[in-house]
Formats: structure tokens, C-alpha cells, sequence
């Protein structure tokens, strides 16, 4: 390029020393340096590396290689050219066969011949011509004012918002769908583009119908094929005309715009010369109508409109020969023409008169005009003011030679009927790629085009009513004027001026829309966001949508089946309106949401503006017909929840995203206000898995359980931890965030996913305690599972893990739930088609226990099954009154369940459980004398008891050895069969104790002699000996001095005593929830509440082991 930025300046030599020498540089870096070639530099080979050598930028150089120079991006950019998709594309391809294709340089068009004329040639059509007249003469001069302004002032706010979206960057050819979808997203994008391309499409068939109304009923009228036989068939008649020739046309119409779209491009300029002719006719017919009206005599009796069909001279009598008869007019009332023929009695009692059709622009007539006169259908056309007597009750005869109108009028039809004059505003966004300069020409061009027909619209309105008589006015088909196109007795020189020229540009008008519409269609099906309209994005070889244009031609023919232009014309009002509107909210959340991308170049929009715009359509539509606009918007929120369900993702910035950020962060910040009350209470689930070495969750059923209790509708933030460094293990933290979505994705629960990269688990899952979640949108319930193999891990780190995130949790007055057993829990597609979920409350931490079953019962899994209560009564409780207070508790609380009262009873601590305590305390000393260094090993020795634990005080004094809470980690159940206590059990002096499916305590109640056993310290240090123990004698003999620690007999008493009793009665529950007991206070005794957990859960499928927060998460009041 001819000037480069100072980052390509020739470098100057370095110095010697600096560097090696090396070959000579090019010097003519300043014009047109080799290696610059490519805009974006991205390689890698020597020759790009060398470049950067010298140069200023060596700061740099690590970017390079990634990142395009400034200067390099800029001239890239400058070559860019945005080449039209329409049809100049397409015939290069047929002209260029096969060679390379050449970039042409398109013809590039300015404001005038690009947008200006496209839209005047759009927005002018039949409306003004074929039914502006009429509706001037119903409504009055003041409410089609009312109605003109209406209109134009929403095509105008409409033309505003789309001047701003269409400014705020590069408009690719494709018009107004591009526009809206990519500033409003792909739902709505789609939904405005098939409403859109569903308005054009009627346009077509508008404009088809308007060309056979203005060919049968003002210039071959004897082309008719169907003729009624009387007046009151006429209507019939002329729609089935209609429909015969209106398919012909749209057939023949289509295979011009398949043959050759060329064509149509090229006379676009002529049908638009027909348009701005017949207008200026128009306006030479008002100047001169004001001094030299032309005479359309109208023929009146009494004061109703007679239509001049059948008779040619407006007297009742002439002189033929020397005798007086009765004229053609007579005849058409009376029997005979004679004078003493009986006659119709209105036609005897009034007199004929004649008046003039167009008195002229002078004639004061415009306050005649100024009102309204709605009309119902089958009711003659009246003048005001006339003589006029009628007869008692005759009943109308359709048959005689009156004006009827047609049809029932009012208001809101008749905005319906004009409001297809204004649309068309879209047509110069629609070439936006054939612009020299878009973002000016389109703003200016559109405006200008709006401002112009609005001026002729408002403009006509008042001149017809000044210059054409009512009664011409409300005469639909001009009958009373010879059946002369009502227009046309105004224009200058001759009424086939308009004709013609308004035949020929509806003409155009149609073979426009019919190019228009399948090229809407083909730029929504190759964006492929709806997914069945795949098909209608193929076409020819060049490029010509062949499907679409196919279908197209049949929704046209749906139109013109319709066959009256009145009925048509509301259907594309709808659609029409429908896409304005959102054109508006598109502009208007933009703006509101301040999205940085926003920055149109046109300036003179504000969000008020668009509002009022979005507001005027949505008004219009419901002015026009509240059905069909019920109907439009039902189709067009079909569209888009289809898109949004089945539609390819695609992400265009769009609008709408902002729109949600907007709202969530508004959301969030209210949130903030405090700590939801109890009643809003939900789980807040922060769900932690284990990622394995392939990044694949381990527990998917923890996933499947967290979307059956999602019925709680609360957040759900599903969180792995890896070990590692962020800088090492970044894609190893992304594939495993992509497992958990995929996975997330399949068991349906709906939320987020983190994975954080940590030096230890440890801290990483403390971490994510205390950080997951966004301000009020805080998780308050941790979910885990159970660590199944915490006694084989040779390491006793999993368990640690495990009893920390316990502690952590209850420090952050978060509640915890661990599943055990957790590969048994049932996948979303199981259902129990009956069972029980029993919840074991021992004591009361906030009522999760209650709520968690509730909420699992709202799933198709759980839904069959019932919930049982049940709480431990001990020896001084008085179980039946707290049997009736549960049962009293659960009816405020609306909770429908059965209640049991278990009693425990106080019982001598059985050898079993002493026998049990004393393993499990060796085994740990076992454990950490493998693991503990020396020192650490004395600290442990000396620290072995650990009488100093507090008894806790508590609401519900069920069980005063239980403290109960909830925990993390994997679920699972691993049957430790290395582990002395099996042995033990199983041994053949042990067999009283124990058979492999009933805990001991169930035979205690058969033999309570054998219960009471008491081992003397020499017997178990016999028995331990017997079996075979991986640990060397000698250590073993050391530790069997030891006697277990009291506490932990008390603890290990109530695990076990507990355990028997939720196993007699909840064996065969689907699912056990239980109060989780808390970690010891002082960290000596972690891995024996590890073996307190075990025992208390022994021969249980599912539990669900319950830590609550603190807080009081369900409440009896409302």
C-alpha cells in the first residue's frame, strides 16, 4: 500500500556488534515489501520470523505470531468488499462458466437509484389506486386523515429503528432479516424473517388480485368467464373470475420470475415510470378539476345513487316520434313502457335528478365530506341532503338498478384494508449489498421515500374529498360514473392514463414481491436455524432458490383462492405489523441495554421513539383484526419456541443475550437483600464428583439423584476438583467441565458446572465451599457421595478429606447430604412402582429431613412410594404423647406420613460393641504407625485418649449420645473383608454374635444371655492372635495392653444399637434418610467416626446421611 503505519517503516541497519551479519535486506519495504503480502500473519516460516527482527515492534514478538500488525489487519479490511447475494450475483455465475471466478465489481448505487426509488416503487401500489377513493368516502376526510397518519407515523418510527440497526455495522445483503436476527437472536430473527417472508407473500398475491380487478372490472370486462345471472350474484361471480384468472397469472408470473429474475430487475424502473405517471395524472386532474371540472353527470333518484348499466339518459319520460313513453330507465323499474305500467312505488313518489361527479376543487364540497358515513352491507349509497320519500316497508330488490355497497364498513377494517399502502419501507435495506455507502444511503433514502408518500397519501386524502363527489366516493367500482375507475374521472388527460399505469405497476408490484419472497426464504433456510426449511435453501445451479420460489407460489395461491382484495389485505397488515414491531424492540432493547456494540451512525433515534413505534404496531394489528393478530402472534411464538428448541445454537450477539445478562444481573443484586425467609427456602445444591484419570465422572447416579431433587427448583452448581496447576492442567479442567456438561445434559439437571484446579483435593474442595455461587445465588446444601474405599486407601488422606468438608460445611452453616451406597440409586428412568422412603429424625437440625422426601416424592421415580417418620424414644421419653406431637407436627406441616415412635432401651454394653471399639482402635493405631513419622507417631501415642468431648446440647433429647450432621466425597459401599473385625466376627468362637444378614442385636432378643457376655482382656488377646493379622505380632501384642477408650465404647454402643433398629424396620426401604452425627470436636478420634458411620449404616441399600444448616428450613405457617 501506498502509506504504511510506523510499524513497517524500514528498519535501520542494526548495529554490527548488536547482530551476525546477514545477507542484505530488501530496501523497498516503502512500496510493496514481499513478505507483506498476506494480510494476516499468522505463519510460522523463517522468512516471517526474520521480519520482525529489526523492527521497533520487538516488544511484540510473541503476539506475531498470533495476531495480525495493525497496518496488515487495516489494508486487509480495505479490500473487503460485501458483493449483493441477489440476483447480479448469480447471473456472473451463468456468465462465468467455469473459469475462476473474477470478484466483479458491482455497479455500486447511491441513495437516490438505491433506496429512494426501490421504495417509493414499493410503498406506492394498488391500495392508493384501487380503494384509497373509497376509503376516503366512508371514513370522511378526518378519520382517513386520522388513519394515513396512523400508518405513516409507524412506517416512519419503524424506518427510524431500522436506520439505526442497519447503520451499526455492515449490512450483508438479505435486508431486514439480517438485521433483526442478528441484533434480536436467532428466535426472533427467524420468527420476524417467516413473518416477513409470509407478508411479501401476500403482498404478491394482493397485488395479483389487484392487477384481475383493474383487467375484468375497467378494461376487457367482457373477458368474465363466470356472468350472474342477476345483480345478487354478481359478487359471487366476480371472486370466482378472480380466482380462475389470478391463478392464471400467478402461474404465469412465477415461471417469468424461474426463467429469468433479470428481467423483472430490468423493468422495475418502467413499472415505477407507470406509478410516479399516474400519480402526476392524478395531481394535473385536481389543478384542473379546480377551473374545468370534467363532466361525469351522476343520476340520482330521490336520493339514491342509480347505477348506469342499463339505461343511458337520466329522465323518466322521452319524446319519441309525438308520443311521451317511459325511457330505458322506465323500463328498468316499471312493467312496461307505458305510461299506464304499474311501477316500483319509490321510483313513482321520487324524481330523478342529475348531478355532477367531480364538482371540482373550488366547489366548497369538501365540508360535505369532512365526516363519515359507515355502511352495512346491501344498503344503497345515499346522498345527504336530497328529497327523498319512502314507501311503508317494501322490502329491497338486489335486482334494481341501485349502487349497493358491498360490504359492511367500520374503522378498524378500513385501517386494515389501507395499511398494506404504507408497508414496503424495507426495500432499500433489502439491497443493502448493491449500496456504494449503506449506513448513509439506507438512513436518507428510506426516510425521504417514507416522508414522500406520506405527503402524497395525506395529500390525496384531502383532494378527493375535495374534489369528487360522496356518493362517487363510497361507489366501490365507480357503477354510478359508467363503471369508470373512480380515480381515473379525476385524472388528467384521460382516465386510461391511471388504468394502465396502475395495472401495470400492480403488475410489477407482484413480480416483485414473487422475486422478493423465496429469496427471504432461502437466506433463512441456509442460516439453518429452522430446521424443516432446510430444503427450500437449494436452487438452481446459479443460485436461483427454485424450492422456494415453488413455495412461495402455493402459499400465494392460498391468497388468491381468498379472491377479495378486502379479506387479503388485513392477513398481510398482520405480518407486516408483526415484523415492524419487532424491528422496533430490537432497536429499543439495544439501546436500552446500552450493549457496547451499539453505536449506529445515525444518530437522530431514541429508545422513546422505537417504544412509541412498537406500541403503534402491536395497537395497529389489534385495530385491524384482533383474530388474525391473535393468529399472527401465535405463529410467529410457535416459530419461536421452535427454533429455540430444536434450532441449530447460533450465537450472532444478539440483543436478546444482553437482555437476559441485563435481567439476571438485575436479579442477582436484588437477591443480595439478606437471607431468604423459610418459606422461600430451597436447596441450594453444590453437588461435588470425582473426575477419573479420562476426565469422566465417577458417580453419575449422584447426577441422576440431584435432578430428582430438583423439584425444589433451586440452583444447582455441579463442581469437580483436579489436582495439578492451572497453567499444566488447563485442558485436562475443560474436557472434564465438557464430561459433566454432557452428562449434566443427559440426566436433565438444569445448571452450572465448575472444575477448579488445585495443588490438593483438600483445598481445592474448600475452595469451591466457599466460592461457588454469585451473590444471593449461593449454594446452601452440599451433596456427596459416600468415600466407599476410605479403609483400603493406603493413604488415609480420602477420609480426612472427607471429615474436613464435614467440619467445613457445619462452619459454614451449610447443610450436607452424603449418599452411600451411591452406585445403587436409582437412574431417572427407573420408576419404584411402590416402597417406602423412611426418614430416621433423631435429632432436629432445621427440617431437612422432612423436606428432602417431599421433594424427591415430586419425581416420576419416587412418586409411588410413601414416607415413614420414625424417632428413637428413650427409657424417660413418654412415647405415645410424642407420637401424637410428630403426627400433629407433620399435619401443620402438610406433610402427609406415617409416624413410628422406636423405643430403645437402655442396655448393658454388649462384648460385641466393646469387642468392635477395641478393633477399630487398633486398627487406626496399626494405621498410623505404617503411616506417621516418628515423631508424629510419639505426639499420636500420648494423645491416644480422648476422654474430653463435651456432651452437646439439643432441642430433642431423643438420644442424648447422637450428634448428627451431613457429609461429601464418592458413594459406594466397599466390604472391607481384610480387616481384623470381619474376621473376628466370623470366627468360630464369635458365632453367637453374628450371622451375615442380621446384626447381633436381633438375636439378642432370642438369647439375652448371650448378650450379656463379658470378654475377659486375655480371651481377646487369644482371639486376635488366632487370626491372621498383617501387622507383625510383636506391634499387635503392644496394642492389645490398651483398653478401649470409654467414649468411644458409648459411641460405637449407639452406632450399633441404632443400626439394629433401623434395620429391623427399614430393611427393605427404597431409600433411609438419617441424621449424620457430627465429627469429634478434637481431630484425634477422625477415623474411628469414620467406623462409627460404617456400623450405624451397616446393611442398608441407600441412606442419605442428613446434616442441616443451622437454619430453619421448613416452616407450618403460610
Amino acid at each position: 500500500g501506498p502509506s504504511h503505519g510506523s510499524g513497517h517503516r524500514c528498519p535501520r541497519a542494526p548495529p554490527a556488534a548488536a547482530s551476525p551479519p546477514r545477507p542484505p535486506r530488501h530496501r523497498d519495504c516503502g512500496d510493496g515489501n514481499p513478505k507483506e503480502s498476506s494480510p494476516f500473519i499468522n505463519s510460522t516460516d523463517l522468512e516471517k520470523g526474520k521480519e520482525y527482527d529489526g523492527k521497533n515492534m520487538a516488544l511484540f514478538e510473541e503476539e506475531m505470531d498470533t495476531s495480525p500488525m495493525v497496518s496488515s489487519l487495516l489494508s486487509g479490511l480495505a479490500n473487503y468488499t460485501n458483493l449483493p447475494q441477489g440476483s447480479r450475483e448469480h447471473e456472473e455465475a451463468e456468465n462465468n462458466d467455469g473459469g475462476k471466478k473474477k470478484p466483479v465489481q458491482a455497479p455500486r448505487m447511491g441513495t437516490f437509484m438505491g433506496v429512494y426509488l426501490p421504495c417509493l416503487q414499493n410503498i406506492f401500489g394498488v391500495i392508493l389506486f384501487l380503494r384509497l377513493t373509497w376509503v376516503v368516502g366512508i371514513a370522511g376526510i378526518m378519520e382517513s386523515f386520522c388513519m394515513v397518519f396512523l400508518c405513516c407515523s409507524c412506517t416512519m418510527l419503524t424506518a427510524i429503528s431500522m436506520s439505526a440497526i442497519a447503520t451499526n455495522g455492515v449490512v450483508p445483503a438479505g435486508g431486514s432479516y439480517y438485521m433483526i436476527s442478528r441484533s434480536l437472536g436467532p428466535e426472533f430473527g427467524g420468527a420476524v424473517g417467516l413473518c416477513f417472508y409470509l407478508g411479501t407473500t401476500f403482498a404478491g398475491a394482493m397485488y395479483i388480485l389487484g392487477t384481475i380487478e383493474i383487467l375484468l372490472a375497467y378494461i376487457f370486462p367482457a373477458m368474465a368467464i363466470f356472468k350472474a345471472e342477476d345483480a345478487s350474484g354478481e359478487a359471487a361471480a366476480m371472486l370466482n373470475n378472480m380466482r380462475v384468472y389470478g391463478t392464471c397469472v400467478l402461474t404465469c408470473m412465477a415461471t417469468v420470475v424461474f426463467v429469468g429474475v433479470k428481467y423483472v430487475n430490468k423493468f422495475a424502473l418502467v413499472f415505477l415510470g407507470c406509478v410516479i405517471l399516474s400519480i402526476l395524472a392524478i395531481y394535473a386532474g385536481v389543478i384542473k378539476s379546480a377551473f374545468d371540472p370534467p363532466s361525469f353527470p351522476i343520476c340520482l333518484l330521490g336520493n339514491r345513487t342509480l347505477s348506469r348499466h342499463g339505461f343511458d339518459i337520466c329522465t323518466k319520460l322521452v319524446v319519441e316520434g309525438n308520443e311521451t313513453v317511459g325511457s330505458k330507465l322506465w323500463e328498468l323499474f316499471c312493467t312496461s313502457r307505458f305510461l299506464n305500467a304499474t311501477c316500483d312505488e319509490y321510483f313513482s313518489m321520487n324524481n330523478v335528478t342529475e348531478i355532477e361527479g367531480i364538482p371540482g376543487a373550488a366547489s366548497g364540497l369538501i365540508q360535505e365530506n369532512l365526516w363519515s358515513s359507515y355502511l352495512t352491507k346491501g344498503v344503497i349509497v345515499e346522498k345527504r341532503g336530497l328529497p327523498s320519500v319512502s314507501p311503508p316497508d317494501t322490502p329491497l330488490d338486489m335486482d334494481q338498478p341501485y349502487v349497493f355497497s358491498d360490504m359492511t364498513s367500520y374503522f378498524t377494517l378500513l385501517v386494515g384494508i389501507y395499511f398494506p399502502s404504507v408497508t414496503g419501507i424495507m426495500a432499500g435495506s433489502n439491497r443493502s449489498g448493491d449500496l456504494r455507502d449503506a449506513q448513509k444511503s439506507i438512513p436518507t433514502g428510506t426516510i425521504l421515500a417514507i416522508a414522500t408518500t406520506s405527503a402524497v397519501y395525506i395529500s390525496s386524502v384531502v383532494l378527493f374529498g375535495a374534489c369528487i363527489e360522496g356518493v362517487v366516493l363510497r361507489d366501490k367500482f365507480g357503477e354510478a360514473v359508467n363503471g369508470n375507475l373512480v380515480v381515473g374521472t379525476l385524472a388528467w388527460p384521460s382516465p386510461w392514463v391511471i388504468v394502465i399505469g396502475s395495472f401495470f405497476s400492480t403488475c410489477g408490484a407482484g413480480l416483485q414481491s414473487l422475486t422478493g419472497a423465496p429469496r427471504l426464504l432461502q437466506a433463512i433456510s441456509r442460516d439453518g436455524i429452522v430446521p424443516f426449511l432446510r430444503v427450500f435453501g437449494h436452487g438452481k445451479a446459479n443460485g436461483e432458490p427454485t424450492w422456494a420460489l415453488l413455495l412461495t407460489a402455493c402459499i400465494c395461491e392460498i391468497g388468491i383462492l381468498i379472491a377479495s382484495l378486502d379479506e387479503v389485505a388485513p392477513i398481510l397488515s398482520m405480518f407486516f405489523l408483526m415484523c415492524y414491531m419487532f424491528v422496533n424492540l430490537a432497536c429499543a432493547v439495544q439501546t436500552l441495554l446500552r450493549t457496547p456494540n451499539w453505536r449506529p451512525r445515525f444518530r437522530y433515534y431514541h429508545w422513546t421513539l422505537s417504544f412509541l413505534g412498537m406500541s403503534l404496531c402491536l395497537a395497529l394489528m389489534f385495530i385491524c383484526s384482533w383474530y388474525y393478530a391473535l393468529v399472527a402472534m401465535l405463529i410467529a411464538g410457535l416459530i419461536y419456541k421452535y427454533i429455540e428448541y430444536r434450532g441449530a445454537e447460533k450465537e450472532w450477539g444478539d440483543g436478546i443475550r444482553g437482555l437476559s445478562l441485563s435481567a439476571a444481573r438485575y436479579a442477582l443484586l436484588r437477591l443480595e437483600e439478606g437471607p431468604p425467609h423459610t418459606k422461600n427456602w430451597r436447596p441450594q445444591l453444590l453437588v461435588l464428583v470425582r473426575a477419573d484419570q479420562e476426565q469422566n465422572v465417577v458417580h453419575p447416579q449422584l447426577l441422576s439423584f440431584t435432578s430428582q431433587l430438583k423439584a425444589g427448583k433451586g440452583l444447582t452448581i455441579v463442581a469437580s476438583v483436579l489436582e495439578g496447576t492451572f497453567l499444566d492442567n488447563h485442558p485436562q479442567a475443560q474436557r472434564a467441565e465438557e464430561s459433566i456438561r454432557r452428562l449434566m445434559e443427559a440426566e436433565k439437571v438444569k445448571g452450572f458446572c465448575q472444575v477448579v484446579i488445585s495443588s490438593n483435593l483438600r483445598d481445592g474442595m474448600s475452595h469451591l465451599i466457599q466460592s461457588s455461587g454469585l451473590g444471593g445465588l449461593q449454594h446452601n446444601t452440599v451433596l456427596v457421595g459416600w468415600p466407599r474405599s476410605w479403609r483400603q486407601k493406603e493413604d488415609h488422606q480420602t477420609w480426612r478429606n472427607f471429615i474436613e468438608l464435614v467440619r467445613e460445611t457445619t462452619a459454614g452453616h451449610l447443610a450436607l447430604l452424603v449418599a452411600k451406597n451411591v452406585a445403587m440409586f436409582p437412574g431417572n428412568q427407573e420408576r419404584f412402582s411402590e416402597g417406602h422412603i423412611d426418614v430416621w429424625w433423631i435429632v432436629h437440625d432445621g427440617g431437612m429431613l422432612m423436606l428432602l422426601p417431599f421433594l424427591l416424592r415430586h419425581h416420576k421415580v419416587w412418586r409411588k412410594c410413601k414416607m415413614r417418620i420414625f424417632t428413637v424414644a428413650q427409657m424417660d421419653d413418654n412415647s405415645i404423647q410424642m407420637k401424637k406431637d410428630l403426627t400433629t407436627f407433620l399435619y401443620h406441616l402438610r406433610i402427609t406420613a406415617e409416624v413410628e415412635v422406636v423405643e430403645m432401651h437402655e442396655s448393658d454394653i454388649s462384648a460385641y460393641t466393646y469387642e468392635k471399639t477395641l478393633v477399630m482402635e487398633q486398627r487406626s493405631q496399626i494405621l498410623k504407625q505404617m503411616h506417621l513419622t516418628k515423631n508424629e507417631r510419639e505426639r499420636e501415642i500420648q494423645s491416644i485418649t480422648d476422654e474430653s468431648r463435651g456432651s452437646i446440647r439439643r432441642k430433642n433429647p431423643a438420644n442424648t449420645r447422637l450428634r448428627l450432621s451431613v457429609p461429601e466425597e464418592q458413594v459406594g459401599d466397599g466390604e472391607e473383608k481384610p480387616e481384623e473385625e470381619v474376621q473376628l466376627i466370623h470366627d468360630k468362637n464369635a458365632t453367637t454374635f453374628s450371622s451375615s444378614s442380621q446384626s447381633p442385636g436381633d438375636e439378642g432378643e432370642t438369647a439375652p444371655e448371650k448378650v450379656h457376655l463379658t470378654w475377659t482382656k486375655e480371651k481377646s488377646v487369644a482371639e486376635k492372635n488366632k487370626s491372621k493379622s498383617p501387622v507383625s505380632p510383636e506391634g499387635i501384642k503392644d496394642f492389645f495392653n490398651m483398653k478401649p477408650n470409654q467414649s468411644n465404647v458409648r459411641r460405637m454402643h449407639t452406632a450399633v444399637k441404632l443400626n439394629e433398629v433401623i434395620v429391623k424396620k427399614s430393611q427393605d426401604a427404597k431409600l433411609v434418610l438419617l441424621n449424620m452425627p457430627g465429627p469429634p470436636r478434637n481431630r484425634k478420634g477422625d477415623e474411628n467416626y469414620m467406623e462409627f458411620l460404617e456400623v450405624l449404616t451397616e446393611h442398608l441399600d441407600r441412606v442419605l446421611l442428613v446434616r442441616g444448616g443451622g437454619r430453619e428450613v421448613i416452616t407450618i405457617y403460610s
